[in-house]
């Protein structure tokens, strides 16, 4: 079974590529960002929690998303792989997607990263604000944004290449040839 961790920076295209691999390896498609704002709009008390983190560009609680996380699992068959967009993003959550993986008997299998430079992923967010009604893209929560992932969210990657589960992707381009950069490591995997 595959089940993948696409990781990069907000911008970097994770959402976009998640979708893109979700429908052609027959993925279940897990976005934590999705799983909060669903919670969000739904006014839950995760949901209350996340709204008071995301609209300061800070991560959302460990527990918080491990909850949120655990339920989808819980409802998904039990042999469907899965692309997680937006998780594990600190050493915490991904000791604990080992733990709930096993759980579930299963594991992850790689570690994708969406490598890309800190002026692209500026323009692409301040484009995405212009696009979609995300209360989360405006400058100031953007530079928090970038920051918090540089701090908290990188020692991950070294997490997984310990692992030998981590994969570098060049994220710029367009959608297609990074798509096609993703499916040679995905297509080794299989």
């Amino acid at each position: 079974m595959l089940n993948v961790v696409i990781f990069g920076a907000p911008g970097s295209g994770k959402g976009t590529q998640s979708k893109l691999i979700a429908e052609k390896f027959n993925l279940a498609h897990v976005s934590t960002g999705e799983l909060c704002r669903r919670a969000i709009h739904n006014n839950t008390h995760e949901g209350v929690i996340a709204k008071s983190f995301i609209d300061k560009g800070e991560l959302v609680p460990d527990e918080t998303i491990i909850d949120m996380l655990d339920a989808f699992l819980e409802k998904l068959p039990i042999d469907q792989g899965i692309i997680f967009d937006g998780f594990p993003r600190t050493v915490a959550q991904a000791e604990a997607l080992i733990e709930i993986m096993q759980e579930h008997g299963t594991k992850v299998s790689v570690l994708l990263n969406l490598e890309v430079e800190r002026e692209e992923l500026l323009s692409r967010l301040l484009k995405r604000a212009e696009t979609e009604d995300r209360s989360d893209d405006n400058m100031e929560t953007i530079k928090k944004r970038l920051e918090v992932y540089e701090e908290q969210t990188l020692p991950v990657i070294e997490f997984y290449r310990k692992k030998r589960l981590y994969k570098p992707i060049k994220g710029v381009g367009n959608i297609d040839e990074i798509f096609g950069r993703i499916s040679d490591v995905l297509n080794e995997l299989k």
